[in-house]
Parts: C-alpha cells; structure tokens; sequence
C-alpha cells in the first residue's frame, strides 16, 4: 500500500508528464477505485471501461491537483465516483434501467446500535425462554424458531393436538408477560 506522501509525489510528477510516476499511482490505487467503479455501477465491464476514464481525468487534471491536507485518495475517489455517477446518468437519459444508486450503496447491515439492542433483546428472550418448563421451551423454539407445525409437534412430545396448542399459547402469553417486566 502506498503512502499518502507517495501518491501526492507522484501526481506532482504526472503533472510534468511524467509516464513512470503515471505507472506507479495506477499500480498503487486502480484496485481501490476499481472498487468504487464496481459498487457504483453494478456491472464489471462498465467499471472497467470507466476505470480508464478515471486515469485519462486523472491524468489530464494532476497538474490541478494541490496537496491541501486531506488525502489525495479522496481526490482519485471522488474522481472516479463522479465518473460512475454521471455514467448511470447518460444511461438513464437514454432510457436504459438504472437501480437507485442509493439503494446499491446503503448498507443494509444494521449498525452497531441496533446490533447492541438485538442482542440484549435475544438475551432477555432467551432468559425467558429458560424460565419455562423444559417440554415447553423447547416446544416453543421448534414451533417458531424452527418452523415446526402444531401437529409435528404434538407427536414428538405425545400429547393430543389441542394440548400443544394450549401449551404454545400459555407459553406464549408467559414469554410476553416476562419480556415486559
């Protein structure tokens, strides 16, 4: 991985023409904006394509480029960003499909916040889960984490249809009555 300093030496460079200096920055940075290329398009050919257009920007503007404290990265991947975003434009002015951008870009993982709250929330069902009796609990479990039916069942733990729904619905209303405490 490059240096900040590097990479900002060797957009200096470009700037005069400089073709080894050109070598070294796309060696260093082509995977990363590559990446961004990919994640913005959704279509590898399209990024590849825009990935040269990214490096012929790159290389007609270094001579514009000003190390002003923040990493030049930022610059290459603005560069290439603003490249893929006006791509998807062109194509949704020519009236080919284009999913929301946004919607590729958002990371539908939960955030750390919500990642702390599910797993206190799992902890307390699962301390209530152990609060009822064992034949119960694990009826419980089958039927709603497992997906087993009311009458899978009430066969395994030999009681009469209506019984296991008794007891899921009692086991139930227990669970909910804990959870609320």
């Amino acid at each position: 991985m490059a240096t900040r300093d590097e990479i900002e030496v060797w957009i200096a460079r470009m700037g005069t023409g400089d073709r080894t200096a050109f070598r070294s920055l796309y060696s260093a940075t082509s995977a990363k904006l590559f990446g961004v290329l990919l994640r913005v398009l959704n279509n590898r050919a399209a990024a590849e394509d825009a990935l040269q257009d990214v490096y012929v920007k790159i290389w007609q503007n270094a001579g514009r480029y000003r190390a002003n404290g923040l990493s030049p990265m930022t610059w290459l991947i603005t560069i290439a960003r603003n490249t893929a975003i006006d791509r998807l434009r062109r194509r949704r002015a020519a009236g080919q499909p284009v999913e929301d951008l946004a919607e590729r870009l958002a990371d539908p993982a939960p955030g750390p916040e919500a990642q702390a709250v599910r797993a206190s929330e799992a902890a307390r069902l699962g301390a209530c889960l152990e609060a009822l009796e064992d034949a119960k609990s694990d009826a419980v479990r089958r039927a709603y984490m497992e997906g087993e039916t009311y009458a899978e069942l009430a066969q395994r733990f030999d009681v009469p249809l209506n019984t296991m729904r008794t007891w899921l619905r009692r086991s139930l209303i227990k669970l909910k009555e804990c959870l609320s405490q």
